[in-house]
């Protein structure tokens, strides 16, 4: 059995019968009272997760919940004991672990392939940037916090805890985006625990397409991730060599957002530990928080 939800009039209905959802309903309360459902997707805002989470575990489901976990660090730990005291299985999306690239990466450097690794690279680049009312940082985090958290977590991934972060950013391509105090281009820098060091690119204007790429630099070697074409042809004329560029998330990450939700379900079957839980979650937010103050207060930040 599937269902939707959505507190917008009309959202969920739409979306149950443009893909042939058996049911739909007009809050994720309603939702919840199903007894046939057994899992529930919370891809609400981030300033909503909390209220979600904690409604999902009271009402004893699996959850699996869209990055960052939440606004602040308080709020993830009431996310995290609520889902404890009803012992409900809590997974955190992050997409970019289930994506072939970066996975074959993490088998390489586990491997010895390029050495001891010290320097990590991350970016994030937006065709565009998303409606001006999610970039309110009082409704997804904002730029460092609801893009970053990405970057971040990989870079944890890879490279282990992260000791310090100094970020600076700037309102440079939207204007607009001022109103609500959101940012549209950064830098951060991070030293990890171990000493290496990393750099995350943040962006939402990559005019010509979307760009996610990264670089794990080592004592014997490097990695390369991520790629700039889309379709695996050159056109080559008089005048010059051209290829086409990634549109968007969803046909970069397709695969990655399949296998991701798949894994959930997998998981919850067969009661096995989520692949990524909400420390992971937590670990990142924390990172994007601490950059986000470095850049309010132009220094950098121990965590």
């Amino acid at each position: 059995m599937a269902a939707v939800a959505d507190r917008k009039p009309g959202a969920a209905e739409a979306f149950a019968n443009e893909f042939g959802v058996a049911k739909w309903y007009p809050s994720h309360q309603d939702l919840l009272n199903d007894s046939a459902i057994d899992a529930v997707a919370v891809i609400t805002s981030t300033s909503t997760h909390k209220e979600v989470v904690i409604d999902a575990a009271r009402s004893g489901k699996a959850i699996f919940c869209e990055k960052p976990i939440s606004l602040t660090l308080e709020d993830a730990q009431e996310m995290i004991r609520a889902a404890a005291a009803k012992g409900v299985f809590f997974q955190m999306a992050f997409q970019r672990r289930f994506d072939a690239g970066y996975l074959a990466a993490r088998r390489k450097l586990e491997a010895g392939a390029i050495g001891d690794p010290v320097m990590f690279t991350s970016i994030s680049r937006d065709p565009y940037p998303p409606p001006l009312e999610f970039c309110d940082p009082r409704v997804s985090g904002g730029l460092i916090a609801d893009m970053g958290v990405h970057d971040f977590d990989v870079g944890r991934m890879y490279m282990g805890d992260v000791r310090r972060v100094h970020a600076i950013g700037g309102t440079l391509a939207y204007p607009e985006m001022k109103s609500v105090g959101d940012i549209d281009n950064a830098v951060v820098d991070l030293v990890f625990q171990s000493g290496a060091l990393g750099v995350v690119q943040l962006s939402r204007n990559a005019a010509w397409g979307y760009d996610i790429r990264g670089e794990l630099w080592g004592t014997k070697g490097s990695i390369q991730i991520g790629y700039y074409r889309q379709t695996p042809i050159l056109m080559m004329t008089s005048e010059g060599i051209t290829h086409d560029a990634v549109p968007y998330f969803m046909e970069r990450f397709e695969t990655a957002y399949l296998t991701q939700i798949q894994d959930f379900a997998d998981h919850v079957r067969k009661g096995l530990p989520p692949s990524i839980t909400a420390a992971d979650a937590v670990a990142a937010l924390r990172i994007s928080l601490a950059a986000n103050q470095s850049m309010r207060e132009g220094r950098p930040v121990d965590l």
